[in-house]
């Protein structure tokens, strides 16, 4: 098995993102590599298009969004730390396999690791698949993992 020196799950907190999350930390750990968590916001831009709000209440959106994410990422650090592995949280915003990739090619990431939904047919037609996105994007090798 290749050693990876630096491995990168993006996670989007779901319950079909975890069998991915402890697949990297495995990796992680075994292989003695950092492990950057990433999860990518969706700028509020996109889900309030119609909507008038100030550029304070916007700043405040996004701060506010930011600081939950952060949050909800602690635990997912302190597991790593419990198991020795270095590991830092990231939170970026935008399209989330763009700035997945985006991230890993600044990180120069081995490995990036991703969950899937399991999603077949009209709904990953119509919903897409951000792992597909990042399996065609990504420079470096990406595992994919299910949910089951």
């Amino acid at each position: 098995m290749t050693a990876f020196r630096r491995v990168l799950h993006a996670t989007d907190f779901s319950k079909a993102s975890a069998p991915a999350f402890a697949r990297a930390l495995e990796t992680a750990r075994t292989s003695r590599a950092r492990l950057a968590l990433v999860h990518v916001l969706m700028p509020p831009a996109m889900f309030l298009e119609d909507s008038v709000l100030s550029a304070r209440t916007l700043r405040e959106l996004r701060e506010q969004a930011r600081r939950g994410a952060q949050d909800r990422l602690a635990p997912f650090l302190a597991r790593a730390r419990r198991r020795r592995v270095r590991a830092v949280a990231v939170v970026r915003e935008g399209l989330p396999a763009d700035e997945i990739v985006a991230e890993a090619r600044r990180r120069r990431a081995d490995l990036i690791v991703v969950g899937t939904h399991g999603r077949t047919g009209l709904r990953r037609f119509f919903l897409g698949s951000v792992a597909a996105r990042v399996v065609t994007l990504a420079r470096c090798p990406v595992l994919t993992v299910g949910a089951r």
